[in-house]
């Protein structure tokens, strides 16, 4: 009886493997009849992300860094909302500011990507950083440390990946 139901199961993958196969090849047509030319995608790929323009370098600020200044502002707001009601204790460093500056999250990355010259990757490398810190010593994102950590982290992103070239 157990062979009898390994037997089914054998044949029943094996007309699955078949099924694949023809399904497969006649994908492989299909696709082969829809390829893409690469520059061309390429080049939606820039334009949807806001790193180019049609037929000149961006001059705005790219898309994604409003995705991630947003990131950053919720996560702000809502470790203050904790701090608040005491449910986490910060831990003060040398990157907390005595009070928040009037300038929001958003204007700041946006002036660091203006004034910098970094390259835009530089942006997710730098977040990367902030993360990490955070993790490693266990202090929480606020109002009074994240433009201190972010003018950091692009600093040290951008001596990284943008200088590295240059030696």
């Amino acid at each position: 009886m157990f062979f009898n139901l390994l037997r089914n199961v054998i044949n029943a993958e094996q007309n699955i493997i078949s099924e694949a196969r023809k399904s497969s090849e006649s994908l492989c047509l299909k696709m082969a009849a829809l390829v893409v030319d690469t520059e061309e995608a390429e080049i939606d790929v820039y334009l949807n992300l806001g790193l180019k323009e049609q037929g000149k370098a961006a001059l705005r600020t790219p898309r994604f860094l409003s995705l991630l200044s947003s990131l950053l502002q919720n996560t702000v707001q809502q470790n203050e909302m904790l701090l608040e009601t005491a449910l986490i204790d910060d831990v003060l460093t040398v990157f907390h500011g005595s009070r928040a500056p009037p300038m929001g999250i958003q204007q700041y990355i946006n002036r660091i990507f203006k004034y910098s010259g970094c390259s835009p990757s530089c942006f997710i490398v730098a977040y990367i950083y902030v993360d990490r810190y955070l993790q490693h010593t266990k202090t929480y994102l606020t109002s009074l440390n994240v433009h201190r950590l972010l003018a950091t982290s692009v600093m040290v992103a951008a001596k990284f990946f943008d200088d590295a070239g240059e030696m």
